[in-house]
């Protein structure tokens, strides 16, 4: 994987940095302030980040099973996450300049466009076994984005139906 660094120090896949760069260009001539929050991360990343949210709900009184497994619902297993490929983006707003609804709503009714899915769907989490992550998007490409966008898809959907 050749990774290339974003200019606040995150890194994705240098194969899609050409349509992310080019969504959000978009974005911005549309009055909208985003960033990358997260892009690639290593597994010992995702370990961290996985047992950070489980002592959350160790604290909050739950037994190391049951944090483990309400963790899980939020939190990619490490070994899994496809951060790990580089090919996945966390999109937040800069709330400064713009509301995260408005930033949602331009990448629910855009990104396709670029070859980025939203992930983690609200209305497909009983697929992909992840809650809801408006925030969360994979690059496919443009086909397959646009295919799994007309025809309301998540990925393992399409990839049942395609692949």
């Amino acid at each position: 994987m050749n990774l290339i660094r974003l200019s606040n120090g995150k890194q994705v896949d240098s194969r899609i940095y050409p349509s992310l760069q080019k969504m959000f260009n978009d974005a911005r001539a549309n009055g909208l302030a985003l960033f990358v929050r997260e892009g690639y991360r290593t597994a010992q990343d995702q370990q961290q980040i996985m047992n950070e949210r489980i002592r959350e709900y160790e604290n909050q009184g739950y037994s190391k099973p049951q944090a483990t497994k309400m963790a899980e619902k939020y939190v990619a297993i490490p070994g899994t996450s496809e951060h790990q490929l580089g090919l996945s983006v966390d999109i937040n707003a800069n709330q400064t300049k713009c509301s995260s609804e408005k930033v949602y709503s331009w990448l629910d009714n855009n990104a396709y466009k670029y070859g980025f899915i939203k992930r983690y769907p609200s209305n497909k989490s009983y697929i992909t076994r992840i809650h809801n992550e408006p925030w969360h998007y994979r690059y496919v490409g443009k086909e397959a984005a646009a295919t799994m966008k007309n025809q309301n898809l998540c990925l393992e959907e399409y990839l049942k139906k395609y692949k």
